[in-house]
């Protein structure tokens, strides 16, 4: 046989095994339409250059699938590897009234760790962000100076209304999940995770309860459940937090030695504040001397916003021993810590929810018991609940308030510091998601998605999409943020 015989058969085979290899190289890399064929690269004034852009127009009145339609902004950042996993994580801001799509930019590093395996989508729920916001704020912020919670803007609020192109009864819970449902098929995606926080628990627990299907895992950081009353029980739990930081500095040495008396400086303050004084200080904002008459109210909101977020709170013994000696500036300076880009949350959003869902179930008598003795008192009923006299009312189905029952696999995470989620929320919801989890994150406020190794045990449950085998011992080296003793930090060794 000669060698360019037999040659020939050899070539054959390699040239067919060189084709068969390149049709099915070609097939792998072929992929069926996905979620970013629906989408463009985002612009510079949409969100992250890195993510893609895109809306998907929804009818305001989804019943009637007629009239007025809502274009949903959508941020979708595309999972990094070249073989994702084809459930993404839709994520659910809180408030009500932030708009997920809208903060990307503030959003997207918290779950920039997921993004590996699986697309990260942020959808602005409607009545937020850039789908049809109802917003209300004044166009100048220093027209209401934060002074003047005591005398809250219905007036500015009532006008809005009149002026918003929507029919505010449209901007609940229920119908956004529809809506959030609705562009999930937009996608393409089939099962997908959910990830909640504060009023987005809420969200996903209606999404898990209406679109069950649709669901392979849900996050829950910090339990808002739709028969929580807000703000009913505000004031009970921002004290239970209080008193735990209170409590704290008197375990730490360096806190209850510079602080020996603090459960009597806050009845001190409160008791100053109660004659409200008018004071001199420095404008944080201006850096000008401006004039403000210091009530219950505004000291209890200072307050009570600073006890969200751990790092704020360590700053807390020292403003509060301060202001109760009659220095009121690093107090007030707090009251503009937590200020948001204008646009990120929108009110009316909030009081579509929460006058419809909320209120409506609550009693004058129940506001009065949870008050009591409390340091946040009625002030929420007293400012930003007045509204609700007059905010359209949505429609609330029969089985809104029963509880979420499901065996799909849920991750439970509670602050175990807390104000307005503490972990009593997550054990209520817990009862009823027979395969869930509820790990309380020591130390921490309200949202512990970020905290410690919270994040490593948020990827294994993605990856396994169950909770059983999650072991949460390395939440026990969570601590609270060491308290500052003064102005330059805490105490160093």
């Amino acid at each position: 046989m000669s060698p360019v015989r037999a040659s020939r058969p050899i070539f054959a085979w390699s040239i067919l095994a060189w084709l068969v290899s390149a049709v099915l190289l070609t097939g792998c890399q072929r992929t069926p339409q996905s979620a970013l064929d629906q989408l463009h690269p985002c612009k510079i004034d949409e969100g992250p250059t890195e993510a893609f852009c895109g809306t998907y127009n929804v009818f305001e009145d989804r019943s009637a699938k007629s009239g007025r339609q809502i274009a949903l902004k959508i941020v979708v950042a595309p999972a990094l590897k070249r073989d994702p996993q084809p459930d993404p994580l839709f994520v659910l801001e809180g408030g009500p009234g932030a708009g997920a799509a809208t903060l990307a930019n503030f959003v997207l590093p918290m779950f920039h760790r997921f993004q590996m395996d699986r697309d990260i989508v942020l959808i602005d729920q409607r009545g937020t962000g850039d789908s049809n916001p109802l917003n209300c704020e004044p166009e100048d912020r220093e027209e209401e100076d934060f002074s003047k919670i005591d005398d809250y803007p219905v007036e500015r609020l009532r006008t809005c209304l009149a002026a918003l192109k929507a029919d505010a009864r449209f901007y609940t819970t229920a119908i956004a999940m529809d809506d959030i449902d609705e562009v999930r098929q937009y996608l393409r995606y089939n099962a997908i995770n959910l990830w909640g926080g504060s009023y987005g628990t809420r969200a996903a627990l209606v999404y898990l309860k209406r679109h069950e299907a649709s669901v392979r895992s849900v996050i829950l950081d910090g339990v808002a459940p739709p028969d929580m009353r807000l703000p009913l029980y505000m004031p009970r739990d921002g004290q239970r937090s209080l008193d735990l930081m209170i409590d704290d500095c008197a375990k730490d040495a360096a806190c209850s030695k510079r602080f020996p008396k603090l459960r009597e400086s806050v009845t001190t303050l409160f008791t100053h504040v109660a004659a409200k004084p008018h004071i001199t200080f420095t404008h944080p904002r201006t850096g000008k001397s401006a004039q403000i008459t210091v009530s219950q109210r505004l000291v209890a909101t200072i307050i009570y916003s600073a006890l969200y977020d751990p790092a704020v709170t360590s700053l807390l013994p020292q403003l509060i021993t301060d202001a109760a000696q009659g220095n009121y500036q690093g107090l007030l300076a707090l009251g503009f810590s937590r200020d948001m880009p204008k646009g990120a949350m929108s009110e009316g959003m909030f009081l579509s929810v929460v006058c419809t869902e909320d209120v409506p179930r609550i009693q004058p008598e129940e506001i009065a018991r949870e008050a009591q003795g409390r340091f946040l008192g009625t002030s929420f009923f007293d400012t930003r609940m007045k509204p609700c006299e007059f905010w359209p009312r949505g429609a609330v189905a029969d089985d809104f308030y029963q509880p979420v029952v499901s065996s799909k696999p849920v991750l439970i995470l509670s602050g175990e510091d807390d104000p307005i989620t503490p972990p009593s929320w997550g054990d209520h919801v817990a009862q009823y998601l027979t395969n869930s989890k509820h790990f309380v994150v020591p130390g921490t406020g309200h949202g512990s998605t970020p905290r410690g190794c919270v994040p490593k045990l948020i990827g294994q449950f993605l990856d396994q999409a169950s909770a059983r085998n999650l072991d949460p011992a390395c939440l026990q080296t969570q601590r609270r943020p060491p308290f500052f003793v003064n102005y330059t930090g805490a105490d160093q060794p």
